[in-house]
């Protein structure tokens, strides 16, 4: 709203310093400082406010050292990092932005399924919160959205840029020529980035045209079935992941951060042309998203930090891992989620591996044996002796190596 405010002050007054609203990087600045008062300032209110309603932490005994101490501690912290992100994105964004649209109505839909599951536990008594079909159903009605937008609306598109010969042929008859004559005309694609791969592109309706050429038209079908994917099992990772204090929303900081720095060159033609990367025109409008995301995640970590004072719950991390899905998908950056998401694949693979291995071995021995101490993974190095301050501190650690190692992948073809 900011952002049409000024820019109606600059075109018909030309008031000053209204300008600066036309710029990515403040408002950047601005959406980033906003979210992170907003988490630190009203934070405070939105905690004791739960504690008022007694919206406290019920702890399963897991026999883990300070579980106890957990007991009570109030939860549904999510609600501070959705609006803490929500109010500058409204106020500072282009609302009438493609990418900047389906991350609201990311936020908006993952926050509402996390949060009936946190209100059926707490208020209805069930320690299963919401059905576990209603919450799949409601990651595939998402991905449904965003796959079907991301590949039929006509503002998602990218420029390619010209062949070789021609763009010599270009800087030879006009040396300072612009880095936008270097690019073809914006088309609709459904390329993608696959990292450490010659080329390092992928194009989806690929997995349909070998059958038949005729068969491209309906590799939307292929690119739905993508989105639908990533966005479970992203959202389903996160979960798992916030079980120790600060654990999910640093680690999610670290992830969006990075994603971040994909978006801003990703949408600049001139870091593209540099880079030699895929330019997608647009996009680079969810950096503001990014940033009042990042700025929320650490105002929400003041106070999910060891001792934490409040726990994000499903409404916080199924809205954190969904965004994070959706934005990998935009920046067309989805195959890099093993390396960039780490974390959260050890996971979730954590979880799969105990579970198929309990199962097979009960099945074949008569007694379920385990591979981890507990899962997920975090669980069982809290039971091999571990502070879960080491733990949060390591996966940070380990959270940053695969960030620049996702960096990396900008160069390395």
């Amino acid at each position: 709203m900011l952002y049409y405010l000024f820019e109606y002050l600059e075109k018909e007054f030309q008031f000053p310093g209204a300008s600066l609203f036309g710029f990515l990087t403040f408002r950047a600045a601005i959406a980033i400082i906003m979210s992170l008062l907003i988490s630190t300032i009203y934070g405070k209110r939105i905690i004791s406010f739960l504690q008022r309603k007694q919206v406290g932490e019920t702890i399963r005994d897991l026999g883990l050292d300070g579980q106890a101490q957990k007991a009570g501690t109030p939860t549904m912290g999510g609600l501070i990092i959705i609006f803490a992100t929500l109010i500058p994105v409204i106020l500072l964004a282009k609302l009438d932005n493609v990418y900047v649209i389906l991350l609201l109505i990311t936020t908006c839909w993952m926050g509402v399924i996390g949060f009936i599951d946190d209100y059926i536990k707490k208020f209805k008594n069930d320690k299963e919160g919401l059905k576990g079909r209603f919450k799949i159903l409601g990651q595939v009605g998402l991905g449904i959205i965003v796959g079907a937008t991301l590949y039929f609306n006509e503002n998602v598109t990218i420029k390619e840029k010209l062949p070789l010969s021609q763009q010599q042929e270009l800087i030879a008859s006009n040396p300072n020529i612009s880095s936008f004559k270097l690019f073809k005309n914006e088309e609709k694609s459904t390329k993608t980035t696959i990292p450490f791969v010659k080329g390092n592109e992928f194009d989806y309706a690929s997995l349909v045209t070998w059958i038949s050429p005729k068969l491209k038209p309906y590799s939307w079908v292929i690119f739905i079935l993508a989105a639908i994917f990533i966005i479970t099992a992203v959202s389903n990772g996160a979960n798992l992941t916030d079980g120790i204090d600060g654990l999910a929303a640093g680690t999610s900081a670290i992830i969006v951060l990075t994603l971040g720095v994909f978006a801003w060159v990703s949408g600049n033609i001139i870091f593209s042309d540099y880079l030699n990367i895929m330019y997608i025109p647009r996009v680079e409008e969810i950096t503001i998203y990014i940033a009042a995301f990042v700025g929320a995640l650490i105002g929400f970590l003041w106070y999910n930090a060891f001792p934490a004072q409040v726990f994000m719950g499903d409404t916080g991390s199924l809205t954190i891992g969904g965004i994070i899905a959706v934005i990998a998908i935009a920046v067309r950056k989805e195959w890099l989620i093993p390396v960039l998401c780490g974390i959260f694949l050890a996971e979730n693979l954590s979880v799969v591996m105990q579970v198929s291995y309990f199962k097979y071995t009960r099945k074949k021995y008569g007694v379920g044996k385990r591979i981890f101490k507990m899962s997920p993974l975090h669980h069982h190095f809290q039971k091999s002796g571990y502070h879960e301050s080491k733990i949060v501190t390591r996966f940070w650690i380990i959270g940053i190596l695969l960030a620049i190692i996702s960096i990396v992948t900008l160069k390395i073809r």
